[in-house]
């Protein structure tokens, strides 16, 4: 199709700059609605994304507030009713509260962690493919530095030394999803800097910054997109794993948070109703945003179709 070829194809108008890319994005969407399963993934996408942005107003409760009975005991374990939909914990917390704000916690974290891995691994890797030389030796060897740490370790100490909070959580996913995006981002700015489009922008006197980032970017936030999506799955299951082995915000409920209170109680396995749903959500989530990516990943690699 038409849209397709357009968006594989090795340069976009030189001129086009970010609006380009924008407009990219927009094609991209309208194509992945074209695949059963990107289609399927998107709407779920979409479903999670009014739950984190409406969920809180919806929620009976706060995720910290005690249901109680008429007369005033609380309503501990409690399997769902009409009262509380998805049950209560050992602690006579809502859980369909709980996983509504859960879904607020879980998407910023994602989110933002991957738009910040994003622009800094496509820098990174726009700067090292377009520079060569010992730019890119350096940026690249950090990379290499960056590869060799592994985040649940050091995001333990580091969290055990400053303390729990969202914000930390945020800047360590980020300064951990960026390097392979800096370096698939890096290998495709070394073919296009070499394309006819970009010796046009030099011997027409265009500057080093405007060539990467008005006639390059463009060319690579496709990629940048791809990327961005696996981040964002990415920033949501490490969130979920660090609150879920106790190294969580106290202050907010996110779903890795609920399954730890619940593993804490020694609700495992006899309170489903606490141990489902955030269950069911991070799989899901993570399920639909695989579904978007692999959609993607044919429209970018035509190969990709045959298997």
């Amino acid at each position: 199709m038409a849209g397709t070829q357009s968006l594989r194809s090795p340069a976009v108008a030189p001129s086009a700059g970010v609006a380009s890319g924008i407009g990219a994005l927009w094609r991209v969407l309208r194509i992945i609605m074209g695949y059963p399963t990107g289609a399927i993934g998107l709407v779920l996408i979409l479903l999670f994304a009014l739950m984190a942005i409406f969920g809180p107003m919806l929620a009976p409760q706060s995720p910290f507030e005690v249901s109680r009975t008429a007369a005033g005991g609380v309503v501990r374990l409690s399997p769902p009713s009409w009262d509380n939909w998805l049950g209560t914990t050992n602690q006579g917390l809502d859980v369909f509260s709980q996983l509504l704000w859960g879904a607020r916690v879980a998407l910023t974290v994602g989110v933002i962690s991957a738009i910040g891995s994003i622009v800094l691994g496509t820098l990174i890797g726009l700067i090292a493919g377009y520079f060569g030389g010992w730019t890119d030796e350096v940026l690249m060897r950090i990379t290499d530095v960056a590869f060799g740490i592994p985040f649940l370790p050091t995001a333990l100490v580091i969290i055990s030394i400053t303390g729990p909070s969202l914000a930390l959580i945020i800047l360590l996913i980020t300064l951990f999803l960026w390097r392979t995006t800096a370096r698939v981002i890096r290998a495709q700015v070394l073919t296009l800097k070499t394309r006819p489009f970009v010796w046009a922008a030099k011997a027409a006197g265009a500057s080093e910054a405007k060539i990467i980032f008005v006639h390059i970017a463009p060319n690579v936030l496709p990629l940048s997109f791809l990327y961005m999506a696996i981040g964002v799955q990415g920033g949501v299951m490490l969130e979920a794993a660090l609150s879920f082995l106790g190294f969580g915000d106290p202050h907010v409920m996110s779903w890795g948070s609920m399954l730890n209170e619940a593993f804490k109680a020694g609700a495992m396995r006899t309170a489903w109703w606490w141990v489902a749903p955030p269950g069911i959500a991070l799989s899901l989530f993570v399920v639909s945003v695989f579904m978007v990516t692999r959609a993607y990943e044919e429209l970018l690699n035509p190969r990709l179709r045959e298997i």
